[in-house]
This record gives structure tokens, C-alpha cells and sequence, in this order.
């Protein structure tokens, strides 16, 4: 499975690079705050919206601590797409979030 330090994906957001985050916490984690720009998909429902992912585009996953982003990562992967899970989770994200509406 492929990984990025939460600093190394910063730099590709803050270098204007296209990047495609998914946050996979729940609902009351994500309301204290989400990386901008990431979209947010429960894990349990990743399943249920793999027609959401585009198999010619790269996924950088995002959870708490990086253990259930690295579930969807792995299952992406076995699905046919490319995805990079977040090392550390939103615990090592030092950069500002939105918080959402």
C-alpha cells in the first residue's frame, strides 16, 4: 500500500496541484474540521459509491489516525484504483481545515 506524510500531501495542496482527498471519518469527526477541498465518504459507504472514483485518477485517504483510510485504501486498490493513504490520519495534519456546513 502506498503512503504520504500528511506535510508531503500539504505541499501538493499549497503547490496548487489538483489532488483528490476522501475522508473517510465520520460525520461528527469531520465536523471538527476536514482538509479543504477533500470530499467526505464514510468508510461503510465507500462500497456502495465506487462508481464516485474515477479509475483514471489518483485518491489520497484521510481518517483519524490512518488505519481506516488505509482499509480504503486497500479496497480501492483491489478495485482498480489508484489511491495513497495519508500516513498519521487528520492527528498529523498540521495545516489549517475547513470546518463544513
Amino acid at each position: 500500500m502506498k503512503e504520504i506524510q500528511a506535510t508531503e500531501l500539504a505541499k501538493k495542496l499549497n503547490n496548487g496541484e489538483k489532488v483528490n482527498i476522501i475522508d473517510v471519518r465520520e460525520d461528527n469527526e469531520v465536523a471538527q474540521g476536514i482538509i479543504p477541498g477533500a470530499k467526505h465518504i464514510r468508510l461503510g459507504e465507500i462500497p456502495d459509491r465506487l462508481e464516485e472514483f474515477n479509475k483514471s485518477e489518483h485518491y489520497y485517504m484521510v481518517c483519524r489516525s490512518g488505519a481506516r483510510s488505509g482499509r480504503a485504501t486497500e479496497y480501492l486498490e483491489a478495485n482498480g484504483i489508484e489511491a495513497t493513504n495519508m500516513e498519521g490520519g487528520m492527528l498529523a495534519w498540521e495545516e489549517e481545515t475547513d470546518i463544513p456546513e
